[in-house]
């Protein structure tokens, strides 16, 4: 039992730590396709450098670790109930040790359990095989890109597409169209995970199946494969780019499955993955419960850390450095596409935040603050001093309904997030004089960096997550995505890329 768990806690902070060399070599690929001196350029010198600080800090990649997921094979006689037991301690002590942000919350009273352990907590699938080795898998998926899964009943309509039937073309269409709505949400590049047939629940555990598959993987299914490749190859047509900046490459990888289905039902369901693709595996002696191969780090690892001034090489930009509070006149100077530099103070604030904030007073004075969308991984001192060990923006469309109230109300000159808000948020920037910048999603290790201290927190009895952490902060990037003149990089890149995927409309399979 003591080596089974120490093997699956080695498990677990290697996926949350250190990105397979599968998903290494294709980010390089897309290093190397994307235009020089672009935004998206600039995106993935910053996602190749945060995956080395992860590799140096041994710390988490990006600062979701989401819903650890684990698929188990045992052979005949090996008790899966010992295997549970050992995952759910590793668990715990990951959390403690700041691998994994604590991520189980109580879905009917909003408690965080505070160690990753709960109804439901982890995900873990047990199968019989008869090999004699035990095959552990794990990913680690956040809700950022968790939430830009979708489900389609075939027929149906798709928007900038048409009619999708009951065929291989009518799946196409779909494809197409899921990799569409993620725009920058789910931290493109991405990889999707699809399952075709099966029920609404087997198809989506079908299509997260998928994603446990190899990148350099071969579909042994001609027709599937043959989809899997036109779909890498048109997807990245469709000009979204990284983090929805555009540009050359928005989808990494597409795995397909399909199962048997009913006459009457046709789903095709698409798990989103974004590119902080964790997930790794080992084999494990049922004997002595030790790691004895890992997997998904077969070839070479490629990516190569970008050079701080090829970094900042984007072309026709302009660098503001603001230290705040902002004015509103320094706001309104800035338009979409410059680089932001914040030094000063700025508060995190998610999901539970916002909501508390429309109905009561805030603790802290945020007259010309900055509001960061973040949930980082925390950890305290011996001297009950707060650290953060990673801190990526989450995905802002969230705070939708609550974010251009907020601003007015408190006086809010800046949100940071990523993915983009819409309308009324837009409008709201507009009339109070506020900006909102994109981080760059996933990257948790390169953002730490630029937190210098944590001067304080409130509402900690909401969680790690949730609590809003007060920070001092210095030379952090964003890039403006949406300005105080009505102007959206998001509607903008929205817009193009509907026009281009309608193309793709006629069909192509027979």
């Amino acid at each position: 039992m003591e080596k089974l768990q120490e093997s699956m806690y080695k498990l677990i902070v290697e996926t949350s730590t250190n990105l397979p060399k599968d998903v290494r070599r294709v980010i390089q690929r897309a290093k190397e396709k994307e235009s020089a001196g672009t935004r998206s350029a600039m995106a993935l010198h910053t996602i190749t450098n945060n995956i080395k600080m992860a590799d140096d800090n041994i710390s988490p990649i990006c600062q979701d670790t989401g819903m650890p997921t684990f698929k188990i094979k045992t052979p005949v006689g090996v008790n899966q109930l010992v295997i549970k037991e050992a995952i759910y301690a590793a668990i715990e002590q990951a959390t403690k040790d700041g691998k994994l942000r604590p991520n189980s919350v109580d879905s009917l009273f909003g408690n965080n359990s505070g160690n990753n352990l709960g109804a439901g907590t982890p995900v873990v699938k047990f199968e019989q095989w008869e090999k004699d080795y035990i095959d552990a898998r794990l990913i680690l998926k956040g809700g950022g890109c968790e939430n830009k899964n979708i489900q389609y009943s075939l027929p149906c309509e798709l928007e900038g597409l048409g009619k999708a039937g009951r065929d291989l073309d009518g799946i196409r269409k779909c494809l197409m169209h899921a990799v569409y709505q993620a725009q920058g949400q789910g931290c493109s590049a991405g990889v999707i995970g699809v399952g075709i047939g099966g029920d609404r629940t087997s198809g989506y555990e079908l299509a997260k199946e998928q994603l446990f598959r190899s990148l350099d993987d071969e579909n042994q299914i001609p027709e599937l494969r043959q989809l899997e490749e036109y779909v890498m190859e048109n997807a990245n047509k469709l000009g979204i780019g990284t983090m929805g900046f555009g540009g050359e490459t928005t989808l990494l990888g597409c795995k397909i499955g399909v199962y048997n289905r009913l006459p009457a039902s046709f789903y095709v369901s698409v798990a989103y993955n974004c590119w902080a693709y964790r997930r790794l595996g080992v084999t494990i002696s049922p004997e002595t419960g030790e790691i004895a191969q890992w997997l998904y780090q077969e070839g070479d690892d490629t990516l190569q850390p970008a050079a701080a001034e090829a970094a900042a090489d984007v072309q026709e930009q302009r660098e503001i450095v603001l230290q705040a509070p902002i004015t509103e006149e320094q706001i309104r100077e800035l338009r979409v596409g410059d680089v932001v530099t914040l030094n000063g103070m700025m508060y995190t604030g998610r999901d539970a935040i916002h909501k508390h904030l429309t109905d009561n007073d805030c603790p802290v004075d945020l007259n010309g603050q900055v509001i960061y969308h973040c949930g980082p991984v925390v950890m305290k001192d011996s001297e009950g001093k707060y650290h953060i060990k990673a801190s990526g923006p989450t995905t802002s469309i969230r705070e939708e309904p609550y974010q251009g109230d907020i601003m007015k109300k408190f006086g809010i000159r800046a949100v940071i997030g990523k993915g983009g808000m819409g309308e009324k948020t837009l409008a709201a920037l507009q009339e109070h004089g506020g900006v909102y910048l994109n981080a760059i999603g996933g990257a948790a290790q390169y953002y730490a960096e630029c937190i210098k201290e944590v001067v304080g927190v409130d509402f900690l009895e909401f969680g790690i997550p949730e609590a809003m952490w007060h920070l001092r902060i210095d030379g952090f990037k964003a890039v403006v995505t949406m300005d105080s003149h009505g102007n959206s990089l998001h509607a903008d890149v929205d817009k193009t890329s509907l026009e281009r995927l309608a193309q793709f409309k006629e069909p192509v399979f027979k």
